[in-house]
């Protein structure tokens, strides 16, 4: 059992984003930084009656009018398919949440009140030309229109915006377009979209979100290399065994079924939050932290990602599907048995790659990833493992095992990095101990309370794109991917795995065939 031997009780953070960003004060309890407000925008919310909308959305808006992040002058426009009127937005949302507030909530409970005025609401048809009049009518000045939306409808609502007049910025004002995720369903519809939606907007409009990034430890991965020579120097193949991406989660589909049969685990998470982690953990220094530069380091990675064979696809990768059972004390069925789920659908509810990169960088280091719901702990993670030592020559340790060095950098629930290394245990003769340096966000700043959203919308209402998603990253991820979508159209079923364990067995056979074994999906 490894020794925790250091948990880091004082340090310095700083994110290298084109935004200014000042380190938080674990005094004062600061958890966005001191920011200027936005400047003033009225933030157009289609689907604002959503899930989306209630559970992070307005949340996120709350946390940023409790730190001053939002212009006295902002207003909040939501638009939906419910009939109903301003109040009836504002109610909804305190129903299911954004009004309940526990013990020590004081400073958000204020800022709802601030902010909960600010909302206004209409009815109407996202396809029909009525709703867009009716924006129209109410917009002067800076505004950002916000697609918490199905898929189905981001080229319709862009080419009706257009339409209007919405997207024209003129006067010194802009118009912005945020778009959630997936962005496309495949590598030709992904560039289809892409194309509809710049014939009618410049790129420098478009604002592709993928939440893992609003994430403060997603941020801090390019601070942790770029600022700490030591960490760089022996970021590369030389150095680098192999590097483990996971998104796990306890949650199985639930009421998603119609959404999700026609998505899969790959879909959903590999081309966007998984691969935003790959190209921040395999980017090459950017030649500065403004938003292109930054962007053009990334896409690179993505790109460069090694484009299979339809027979090296099937070899290097593994998908399963849940059966009945239960986690904890909940009783779940098997994927196939779900509401709005085919009872034969072949659709994957876990997927692990081996994919390879090809760089001077990154050649011969394989990088697996892995995802999956209804799985055994909810934790989502990035494990650098380095090269063992070539030579074990202590005393009594002569060709022994000695277990490598691990960078870990948690990405959540529990938020964080830490270093395994080696040390001597104390005693008479050598005998060598794992050990655990630890640095833990919530031991230093307070972000228990943020959803990542905050840096999201703040970003996009001062006009930096470093954490979203450019036209050619998201197609060069759907490239990437392909191959394993045109595998398993050819047939066969995924591998069926119990709810609660770590997946399929497959899975484990994927690295254990290179001589590795995943990482243990136990939060530290």
């Amino acid at each position: 059992m490894p020794v925790r031997l250091l948990s880091v009780k004082e340090t310095r953070v700083t994110t290298p984003t084109a935004r200014v960003q000042q380190t938080a004060d674990a005094t004062s309890g600061a958890a966005l930084g001191n920011l200027d407000p936005a400047p003033p925008a009225t933030l157009v919310i289609f689907g604002a009656t959503g899930d989306l909308t209630r559970r992070l959305l307005v949340p996120a808006l709350i946390n940023m009018e409790r730190e001053g992040l939002i212009n006295p002058s902002s207003t909040v426009l939501g638009i939906g398919k419910d009939a109903g009127d301003d109040e009836m937005l504002r109610t909804s949302l305190e129903t299911f949440g954004a009004g309940h507030f526990g013990e020590g909530d004081a400073q958000r409970i204020e800022a709802w009140k601030s902010l909960r005025p600010k909302l206004r609401y209409r009815a109407g048809d996202f396809t029909a030309d009525q709703i867009y009049t009716e924006i129209a009518a109410e917009l002067t000045g800076n505004a950002v229109f916000y697609l918490a939306v199905p898929p189905r409808f981001f080229g319709d609502i862009v080419e009706k915006l257009a339409d209007h007049g919405l997207t024209t910025e003129a006067d010194g004002a802009f118009r912005r377009i945020a778009i959630e995720k997936p962005f496309g369903h495949d590598a030709a519809s992904a560039k289809a979209l892409n194309a509809r939606i710049l014939a009618r907007v410049a790129e420098t409009q478009v604002y592709r979100i993928d939440h893992f990034l609003g994430k403060e430890t997603v941020q801090n991965i390019m601070t942790l290399r770029f600022a700490n020579m030591m960490i760089e120097k022996l970021w590369n193949s030389d150095s680098i065994d192999h590097i483990q991406i996971t998104a796990a989660e306890t949650v199985d589909v639930g009421t998603r079924g119609s959404f999700y049969d026609g998505t899969g685990a790959l879909r959903d998470m590999v081309p966007n939050h998984l691969f935003q982690l790959l190209s921040m953990v395999a980017m090459e220094p950017p030649i500065s932290f403004d938003a292109e530069a930054v962007r053009d380091e990334k896409a690179k990675v993505l790109r460069a990602i090694r484009i299979y064979e339809p027979e090296e696809a099937a070899e290097n990768s593994v998908r399963g599907a849940y059966t009945a059972g239960t986690i904890g004390d909940r009783t779940i069925p098997a994927y196939t048995e779900t509401s709005d789920v085919k009872p034969d659908s072949t659709t994957e509810t876990y997927v692990a790659l081996k994919l390879m990169i090809d760089t001077w960088r990154w050649a011969g280091v394989p990088f697996y990833l892995r995802t999956g719901k209804a799985l055994t702990v909810r934790d989502t993670e990035v494990i650098v493992t380095f090269k063992p030592v070539p030579f074990a020559q202590f005393p009594r340790l002569k060709n022994a095992h000695l277990p490598p060095n691990r960078i870990v950098i948690q990405i959540q629930p529990d938020e964080g990095i830490s270093l395994d290394m080696l040390i001597k245990r104390p005693g008479i003769g050598v005998a060598v101990e794992p050990a655990v340096m630890d640095f833990r966000y919530a031991g230093l700043f307070d972000i228990g309370r943020l959803n990542g959203y905050e840096t999201l919308i703040y970003d996009i209402l001062t006009g930096d794109q470093t954490l979203f998603q450019r036209a050619d990253a998201v197609e060069a991820g759907w490239r990437a991917v392909q191959p394993f979508l045109d595998r398993w159209a050819e047939g066969g079923a995924p591998e069926p795995y119990a709810p609660g364990s770590l997946g399929p067995d497959m899975a484990a056979d994927l690295l254990a065939r290179d001589g590795l074994a995943w990482h243990d999906l136990v939060t530290r």
